[in-house]
């Protein structure tokens, strides 16, 4: 049998060997957060929180705030439609507050919507928005002429040239057409520009539409005679965050941001 100071002097070598596995242990964790491969998975995460892509996408979440506090407003005002109104109107509290449906207009035939007068020599710049109070003022502007936001003359004054978006592919009188979800379909976009420029074959046909959707709005397209697809002119959203033009594109809308948006033009975009 071990004498009592025997055991004592076990005891105290236990005591002394969990001691030291609790700071190996600590140790082996501090040296395994500084580990050049744990650095890098850090700095990973944080690069990819700042990459473009990233940022585009937390701004696409706001954009569709905004477009949800519009369609409360006007889901408010149809009767038929005011059982949506308790949904559409936690997401809009919840998100962003301050911009409604925009204000009544005429049509687009009475807006001046011709696009003449915007001859440049080089890339330009505009800026499109749900709410036309937003865009700067003295710059070009772009703007819907139907559908959940329509904007009215007196929201663009003191804007520079108008261009007019027409949502759905009704309006042939408007210098573009929005192909996305919600809105126009690819096939709709064909249908536009057929009747667009048979009705005025000097004029161009803008076609707004996502990169990703891109291929299928021209398939859509290439279906109309040669001479329509010459006069079509390509409007791609690629928010990456930085100025461009898609190539093959006539304009880019490069940025996405919670008041306006920012494309960029190639020479004679508007012309």
């Amino acid at each position: 049998m071990p004498t009592s100071a025997e055991l004592r002097a076990l005891a105290g070598s236990a005591r002394d060997a969990m001691t030291d596995g609790a700071r190996y242990a600590r140790d082996a964790v501090t040296r395994g957060a500084q580990h050049p491969v744990a650095r890098k998975a850090r700095d990973a995460v944080t690069r990819g929180a700042q990459h473009p892509v990233t940022v585009s996408a937390r701004e696409t979440v706001a954009r569709g705030a905004r477009q949800a506090v519009g369609q409360g407003a006007r889901t408010v005002r149809d009767p038929s439609r005011r059982w949506k109104a308790g949904v559409i109107g936690v997401v809009a509290i919840g998100t962003i507050a301050g911009v409604g449906a925009s204000a009544p207009w005429a049509s687009a035939a009475t807006q001046g919507t011709s696009s003449a007068g915007w001859a440049q020599s080089g890339p330009t710049t505009f800026y499109d928005s749900t709410s036309p109070g937003s865009i700067p003022a003295g710059q070009h502007a772009a703007v819907y002429a139907d559908g959940a936001y329509q904007a009215s003359t007196s929201s663009v004054q003191g804007r520079g040239n108008v261009l007019w978006i027409d949502t759905n592919g009704s309006d042939t009188n408007a210098n573009a057409l929005d192909v996305e979800p919600g809105d126009a379909t690819p096939a709709q976009a064909a249908q536009w520009v057929n009747a667009k420029l048979s009705a005025n074959p000097d004029t161009d046909a803008i076609v707004y539409t996502f990169k990703s959707d891109w291929t299928s709005v021209q398939d859509s397209i290439n279906t109309l005679p040669s001479w329509e697809q010459s006069h079509v002119k390509y409007w791609i959203a690629d928010p990456t965050g930085t100025p461009h033009i898609v190539p093959g594109a006539a304009a880019t809308q490069w940025y996405w941001g919670p008041s306006y948006d920012i494309t960029q033009a190639t020479p004679g975009f508007f012309s």
